[in-house]
């Protein structure tokens, strides 16, 4: 169910975690009844009910959710209001509570048309829930599906819940859901001096974690604000692997619609820091990318960007552009943080204002400037990997201390 596939790889490990019949236990996190192991069927966290729902009967409940936060075809919200749980907030992050607004947009608050609970918008100005806003919540509930990339700003809205609830005296429960992009970890760490909203927190752009996972390591690496400790249960998973496929049953982001996208996404992101597009405004966004500029001998796949659903004013709006479509290689998966697309569009294309360096977007995209600055020397693929290798290690070391699942 939910497009779980298993590959040999997988398979194998997951016979090793079946016949210890055990998962890996984390005092900060709900455990449940393992025994369904045998029947190799991902049970999402959400699914748990048995888990959560008593600790919530009798309270006043706040969700932090969006359209992907569904137990088989039925929204959280639906599922928690038909079990007589008091749903008095409902917290939306970027794209909002439907998830159809474009990137960057701004959300407001508003009711929800069905069930005329208040939805509380974080993306804006208003990025953090205000005291005010969680004055009648006695437990926040995190439900939304992650795709493992540093600037995918869903683990920074997880922060700012973490740190608010934590102010207030408020115990989140994160229910858990698979990481699409968590076989590997990659890229460079985020330095210091390049924090922002796209990227909180010294890891690296694929930090291989459940955003169950990074909620531990957020509490575990006292990242928030005056080093407060947020009261936290993660709902986990049953039967995931982070080697096995999963493809996401709903999008989610209006830019992120296919396989290929999500797992192109964390290598084809940072073209959002460049002149080049990469495919916001067509049927393929984040599948190609393009420019006018670059050679269409090499660059053979031509687009034009379109006003359109998820993308009301796309970069090279109208404009012809030569590029390649990626698609095929984001069906099979990627296993690495790829370079070679931005070193090579670099090198082949005709002009000087490759980078957008005005408000430092690629920077803050990629979390230091050394990236930009090896690129722009002529250093090799291999030379620029290598600058952030020791890195790696230090943050992976670092992340087993919070995993909930084997790797």
């Amino acid at each position: 169910m939910y497009g779980l596939k298993f590959s040999i790889k997988s398979f194998f490990l997951f016979f090793i975690l079946s016949c210890s019949a055990q998962e890996n236990e984390k005092t900060n996190y709900l455990s449940g009844n393992q025994s369904s192991v045998e029947k190799q069927e991902l049970v999402l966290g959400a699914e748990r009910t048995e888990l959560y729902l008593p600790i919530l009967e009798g309270k006043k409940v706040g969700i932090v959710a969006n359209q992907t936060s569904v137990i088989g075809n039925t929204h959280l919200l639906d599922t928690l209001l038909s079990r007589g749980i008091d749903v008095v907030g409902i917290f939306t992050p970027e794209h909002g509570f439907r998830g159809d607004a474009d990137a960057g947009e701004k959300i407001d608050s508003s009711k929800d048309g069905k069930t005329g609970v208040d939805i509380i918008s974080l993306y804006g100005k208003n990025k953090k829930p205000s005291p005010e806003q969680l004055q009648h919540v006695d437990y926040m509930l995190f439900d939304i599906q992650d795709v493992g990339a540093r600037f995918y700003t869903y683990i920074s809205t997880l922060h700012y819940v973490m740190e608010a609830c934590a102010k207030s005296g408020i115990e989140v429960i994160v229910l858990d859901r698979p990481n699409p992009n968590g076989h590997y970890v990659d890229g460079p760490l985020l330095q210091e001096g390049f924090t922002s909203f796209v990227g909180m927190h010294p890891v690296p752009i694929v930090h291989g974690m459940t955003i169950g996972e990074y909620a531990q390591m957020i509490n575990g690496e006292g990242w928030l604000k005056d080093k407060v400790q947020c009261s936290l249960q993660v709902i986990s998973c049953i039967n995931y692997s982070r080697y096995d496929t999963y493809d996401l049953p709903i999008p989610p982001s209006p830019n992120l619609r296919s396989r290929a996208a999500i797992q192109l996404y964390p290598s084809l992101c940072l073209f959002e820091g460049t002149v080049i597009s990469e495919g916001r405004g067509t049927v393929f966004p984040f599948e190609i990318f393009g420019h006018p500029n670059l050679p269409s001998e090499k660059y053979d796949f031509q687009f034009v960007p379109e006003s359109s659903y998820g993308a009301k004013h796309p970069k090279l709006k109208d404009q012809k552009c030569n590029g390649l479509k990626l698609s095929e290689i984001g069906e099979e998966g990627l296993s690495h943080f790829e370079l070679k697309w931005l070193v090579e569009a670099y090198q082949d294309f005709e002009g000087t204002d490759f980078f957008i360096i005005k408000n430092r977007w690629f920077d803050i995209l990629a979390g230091t400037d050394e990236l930009r600055k090896s690129i722009e020397k002529g250093m090799s693929i291999e030379e620029i990997r290598s600058s952030w290798e020791n890195d790696l290690e230090k943050f992976k070391s670092q992340r087993r201390n919070y995993l909930i699942y084997e790797e």
